[in-house]
């Protein structure tokens, strides 16, 4: 075997840190908004093809050189519908919500953003547009990183903390931890507790996100094809996480679409779900940069 391996295959291994999350709780929540309505690949943004990810029509072949309007159509509806309703939920239940908001997207729709910030919702960076990293060169992803926060940082009023990317290059982690600005990275689905790595000498805090316990998985195979087997299967794994947490707390994202959870025959899973999370003492519902902050402290970088 290698004397070296990019990978890191132990973590914490047995005995986990005590996370020590406020008020005691067992387990922090963090539900997630992933807003990309309108920065999604279409001609019209100048990509050679139309968007094939996330849609009702699952994986949607592109289409080359051409729009493919009713995809577009269900984009918009997340922008148009979608995110009103998970506002609705959310500001009435008084849940905090990390919005991992593409800066195009963010920039077409200012009312949105306006609601976002006016109900303190954190903002984390969710790239400059909504189209696979895989393969970009590298100073082209910096450009796009340096957008980003250009354009956050003018339409929300404050630059972002948090970075997820999600269709990520070989070089996104290392090109955040670089620039320097970034609380945390949210690019990892390796662990139930945020963890440290280097990169180019530079420390980054690691949020573990999640592809398990999220809304995509209303288009993609294996897949939830009506909100209930959502709700028994975010409940089931809630449940476990808040047993262990006598013991061993840990976190729990959720992960969301306006397009796709905001539809009407999905958000009473959601409802449910939140109402669920909320019927329990010691939980921490908190943003991803309460998290990380909350991390910083408690477990600073020592390497």
């Amino acid at each position: 075997m290698a004397e070296t391996y990019p990978r890191d295959m132990v973590g914490y291994g047995r005995t986990p840190p005590h996370a020590a999350w406020p008020g005691d709780a067992r387990v922090a929540v963090q539900f997630v908004i992933n807003y990309e309505e309108g920065a999604e690949n279409t001609i019209l943004h100048g990509d050679p093809a139309s968007e094939s990810l996330l849609t009702e029509f699952g994986f949607a072949m592109p289409r080359e050189g051409e729009r493919y309007l009713p995809v577009e159509s269900m984009y918009e509806y997340g922008s148009r519908v979608g995110f009103w309703r998970l506002h609705r939920l959310f500001t009435e239940r008084g849940v905090p919500i990390t919005v991992n908001g593409v800066s195009m997207a963010l920039e077409r729709n200012p009312g949105a953003v306006k609601e976002m910030v006016e109900a303190g919702w954190e903002i984390s960076c969710h790239g400059y547009r909504w189209i696979d990293h895989h393969g970009m060169p590298e100073d082209i992803e910096r450009e796009h990183i340096r957008m980003s926060i250009e354009t956050q940082t003018r339409v929300a009023g404050s630059r972002p903390l948090g970075h997820f990317l999600g269709r990520r290059s070989e070089n996104t982690v290392r090109l955040i931890a670089e620039e320097g600005g970034f609380v945390y990275s949210q690019d990892t689905y390796a662990d139930e507790l945020p963890y440290w790595v280097v990169e180019s000498g530079n420390p980054l805090l690691m949020l573990p996100y999640t592809a398990d316990v999220n809304d995509h998985r209303f288009a993609t195979a294996p897949g939830f094809d009506w909100g209930e087997p959502f709700f028994a299967y975010a409940r089931d794994a809630f449940d476990a996480l808040y047993e262990e947490g006598s013991e061993t707390p840990r976190m729990m994202a959720i992960g969301l679409h306006c397009r796709l959870v905001g539809r009407p025959g999905r958000i009473g899973a959601l409802k449910r779900f939140v109402e669920h999370v909320q019927s329990h003492d010691r939980v921490w519902l908190a943003r991803g940069i309460d998290i990380a902050n909350h991390w910083r402290e408690q477990h600073p970088f020592n390497g």
